[in-house]
C-alpha cells in the first residue's frame, strides 16, 4: 500500500525492484509485479532501473535462468526498462532482438519510457548547459534556505522518549559545566549512502554553539564505536569493508576517562548510538551490514551505566538508522532523545530541543523492540497475532508505534463523526478538538487509525490512515478533521479486488496508536 500511494500520489520517474523473491519468483523477473500491478493497475509510466547487478543474480544467485542471456531476456520480458550499472547483460538484446526473441513493440515502449524521462530532464534542449554543470550544482548545495529546512526536518523529526520530572528542558544559567559525552557527540552520523555536507554539526558543536559562554562545556569519547570508521567521509559508508570492533579493554579505559571529565560537571549528555558500519546494506562477504543484537555495540550500555553511578543527571541522545533496544536507558536516563540519523543540522537541532529553544514534537514511525526477541513487534498486526506473553520480559514493545513526548500537554475531545452511516462509495468526516492544556506552545501530530471489526478477510487491529501537524499556542483549541473515504476503508478482498465491505468500522483519533477516542460508522449494503 505505501508504495501503491507513493505512486499515484507522487508520480515518481524511476522505480527499482528489490532483490528479493515474491512467492518464488524473484521481483527483477516478475512479470506480474511490473507489469499487472505496476503498469495496469497502478498507471505508473516511468522508467524501471534494476537495482545494481540484480539481473546478474537471475543466474548466480537466484538460478532461475542459465546466464546471462537468458536473465536479460527474462528480466526485458519481465518489465525491466534499464540494466544498472553498467548495461552489460542488456548488450545481448541486440542479438536476441535479431533472433527475434523480443517483440519489437516491447522494446519500442521501453525506449520510449527512457526517451520521455529524458525529454522531461532537458537532455535534448539546446542549451542544457546548466544541467550537465558541475559548478551550477555545487552553487546550489548549502544555501541558507536549504540549511533552513535540513534544520526545521531534523527539529520536527527528533523524538522525546523520556523526561523524567520534566528536567528538559534545561534552563539556562542553572548548568554551570556541561559534560557532552559520548562515541555520537562529536561526530554526527548522516546513515549509509549519504554524501558529506558542506557543513555537518555535531551534538558538541550544536550544544557549545547554544550555550556561549553562559556554561562550560567539556567533552570525552567515552568508547570507539569501531576502530576504522569514526569519522564522516565518503570511505565510511559503502567502500569501508568488514567493521573492526574495539576491544573491551580499550574501551574500558576511555570509560574510566570519561567519568572523570563528567564527575566535575553539573549535567552529563551522553550521545550514543551507531555509526553507518552497524547500519548500512550489506553487499559482499566482508563487507557486512547486519548484526544479530539490537543492543548499544561497543560498551555502550557500560559507558551509560558508569555515567549514571556518578549520580549526576544523565540526559542521553540516541544517533542511530535502526531501533535500538535501550531498555537500560530506558529505566535508568534522565531524559531520552532519539535523534536518529536526522542529518546536517542535527547537533542545532538537539541542541534547540534540548534547551527549550524548540519544543519536541516527532513521533516513532516504528514500534521500538526489547529485544531482538521480539521481532517482528508491529502496531498494525493481525487479531490471531496476540502478542502472547514471554517468559523473559513483557510482551509489549519498549516504546509504541506513534510515541512521542511534548514539553507541554495536549487533551483531545471524544471523536466526532458527521454521520453515523456512509454508502461505500461516500464519505464521512471525523473532527476532534485538540488543547494545549500546558506551559508551552507547540506541534501536536495528530493520527487517525481505523478497524473493521467484521471482514471477509483478517485486518490488523488497527491502521494508520492520516496525520496532521497542528500548532496550538498556550490554552488554544483547534479542531482537526479527517475525511473517512473508500481509500482509507478498502480492502483487497479474497477476490483480490480492492472495495469497501459492509460492516461497521472502528474510527480511532490520537495523539499515538496507544491513546485514542473511538468513534463508530456503519458502511451500509
Amino acid at each position: 500500500e505505501p508504495f501503491r500511494l507513493a505512486v499515484s500520489r507522487v508520480h515518481p520517474a524511476g522505480l527499482m525492484p528489490a532483490y528479493i523473491e515474491i512467492d518464488g519468483v524473484p521481483c527483477h523477473a516478475n512479470a506480474w509485479l511490473l507489469k499487472d500491478v505496476l503498469r495496469k493497475e497502478w498507471g505508473y509510466q516511468g522508467v524501471v532501473v534494476s537495482d545494481w547487478w540484480a539481473i546478474d543474480q537471475l543466474y548466480q544467485k537466484h538460478l532461475v535462468a542459465a546466464d546471462r542471456r537468458a536473465s536479460a531476456l527474462m528480466a526485458f520480458n519481465a518489465g525491466v526498462t534499464v540494466d544498472l550499472p553498467m548495461g552489460a547483460n542488456y548488450a545481448d538484446l541486440v542479438g536476441l532482438a535479431a533472433a527475434g526473441h523480443v517483440d519489437s513493440a516491447a522494446l519500442d515502449q521501453a525506449v520510449s519510457y527512457v526517451l520521455t524521462l529524458k525529454f522531461k530532464l532537458g537532455l535534448f534542449d539546446r542549451d542544457r548547459s546548466g544541467l550537465v554543470s558541475l559548478a551550477a550544482a555545487r552553487s546550489v548545495i548549502g544555501l541558507p534556505e536549504a540549511r533552513a529546512l535540513a534544520l526545521q526536518a531534523a527539529e520536527e523529526s527528533m523524538v522525546l522518549l523520556k523526561n523524567d520530572h520534566q528536567i528538559l528542558p534545561l534552563r539556562a544559567g542553572k548548568y554551570k559545566k556541561i559534560a557532552v559525552i559520548g562515541p555520537c557527540a562529536a561526530t554526527n552520523y548522516l546513515g549509509d549512502y549519504s554524501g558529506v555536507p558542506v557543513r555537518n554539526v555535531s551534538l558538541l558543536e550544536g550544544i557549545r554553539a547554544r550555550v556561549g559562554g553562559s556554561a562550560q562545556v567539556v567533552y570525552a569519547k567515552g568508547v570507539d564505536l569501531s576502530l576504522n570508521g569514526d569519522t564522516v567521509s565518503l570511505n565510511n559508508f559503502q567502500y569501508i569493508d568488514s567493521l573492526v570492533l574495539p576491544t573491551h579493554e580499550g574501551n574500558r579505559r576511555k570509560i574510566d576517562s570519561a567519568v572523570q571529565v563528567a564527575a566535575s560537571a553539573d549535567i552529563i549528555i551522553c550521545a550514543v548510538g551507531q555509526n553507518e558500519q552497524f547500519s548500512r546494506e550489506a553487499e559482499a562477504p566482508r563487507h557486512y551490514g547486519d548484526i544479530t543484537t539490537l543492543d548499544l555495540p561497543s560498551d555502550q550500555d557500560e559507558l551509560v551505566k558508569a555515567l549514571v553511578a556518578t549520580g549526576k543527571p544523565v540526559i542521553v541522545y540516541l544517533a542511530h538508522g535502526r531501533p535500538l533496544s535501550v531498555n537500560y536507558v530506558a529505566q535508568y536516563a534522565s531524559a531520552i532523545l532519539d535523534g536518529w540519523f536526522t542529518g546536517e543540522e542535527s547537533g542545532n537541532a538537539a541542541a534547540a530541543i534540548l534547551f527549550g529553544d524548540v519544543n519536541p514534537s516527532g513521533k516513532l514511525t516504528v514500534s521500538v523492540p526489547r529485544s531482538v526477541g521480539q521481532i517482528p513487534i508491529y502496531y498494525n498486526h493481525k487479531p490471531s497475532a496476540q502478542f502472547l506473553s514471554y517468559v523473559t520480559e513483557a510482551n509489549t514493545p519498549l516504546y509504541h508505534f506513534g510515541y512521542g513526548l511534548s514539553y507541554t500537554k495536549y487533551q483531545y475531545s471524544a471523536p466526532r463523526l458527521s454521520a453515523a452511516t456512509m454508502a461505500a462509495d461516500g464519505s464521512v468526516t471525523v473532527s476532534v478538538d485538540v488543547t494545549n492544556a500546558g506551559g508551552m506552545a507547540g506541534d501536536e501530530v495528530v493520527q487517525l487509525y481505523v478497524h473493521q471489526k467484521v471482514s471477509s478477510v483478517t485486518r490488523p487491529v488497527k491502521e494508520l490512515k492520516g496525520f496532521a501537524r497542528v500548532h496550538l499556542g498556550m490554552g488554544e483549541t483547534k479542531t482537526v478533521s479527517f475525511t473517512i473515504d473508500k481509500e482509507k476503508l478498502g480492502v483487497w478482498g479474497r477476490d483480490m479486488r480492492y472495495a469497501v465491505e459492509p460492516g461497521v468500522f472502528e474510527v480511532m483519533v490520537g495523539g499515538s496508536e496507544e491513546v485514542v477516542g473511538k468513534a463508530e460508522v456503519t458502511v451500509q449494503e
